[in-house]
Formats: structure tokens, sequence, C-alpha cells
């Protein structure tokens, strides 16, 4: 919640700055000028964090972060129905389609329950 009345505060401040050319549609997220944020707003505002943590830009986008976040859910044993809702999937197959390589740590898990389930 803090992270959110934190938001709203740089918000205003952004708005004050775009003056009349502020577009007021009540978003959470917006760009510059109070529009929806499109994937170009998305990339220039990702790459300007990344200078900033010294990464290069050019090596990373939101999409590779998107992936990495999935594949460090996997890894860390979450289970495959909160990591699709998580990133918000309706359900557990197109995460699973989409994230095959990801998920293969969670999946073995799995199959090696089973085999312990039901043995020979």
């Amino acid at each position: 919640m803090e992270a959110l009345k934190l938001h709203r505060e740089r918000q205003g401040v952004t708005r004050k700055a775009a003056g009349r050319s502020w577009q007021d549609d009540d978003l959470v997220f917006a760009s510059k000028v109070g529009t929806e944020l499109d994937s170009h707003n998305v990339r220039r505002s990702f790459r300007a964090v990344l200078k900033k943590a010294g990464l290069n830009a050019e090596e990373w986008t939101p999409r590779e972060m998107r992936h990495s976040f999935v594949s460090l859910l996997s890894d860390s044993g979450i289970p495959l129905e909160n990591i699709s809702r998580l990133v918000g999937h309706r359900n557990t197959s197109v995460t699973e389609t989409v994230y095959r390589k990801q998920l293969r740590p969670i999946l073995l898990e799995g199959a090696e329950a089973m085999d312990r389930l039901f043995p020979d």
C-alpha cells in the first residue's frame, strides 16, 4: 500500500509538470501526459532503470525479466497454480506452454512424487 501511495505522490508531480497536456483518464500507471502506457513507454522506462542500475540496457527486455521471474519462482518450488496467477494467466496450461523450460523442475518434482506414491 505504501508503494502505491508513493506512486500517487510522484504521479502528482508528473501531472503538474505536464500542465494542460495531462489527460485525466484515472489510470494508476500512466505516461508522462496521463495516457495509457504502450510498449514503447514501458521499454523506455525499463531501459532508464537498467542504466541507473549499471546494467546494459541492450541485454535485457521486460519479457526476459518476466521469464526470469517465472524461472526463479519455479526453482523455488512455488506451485504452478500460484505462478500462473502471479503472471496473469487464466489457467496453468498457458504458463506450461509459454514457460515450459522454466517449469521443468516443478514438473519433474511432481513426477517424482507420483513415482513415490505408486511404486512398481
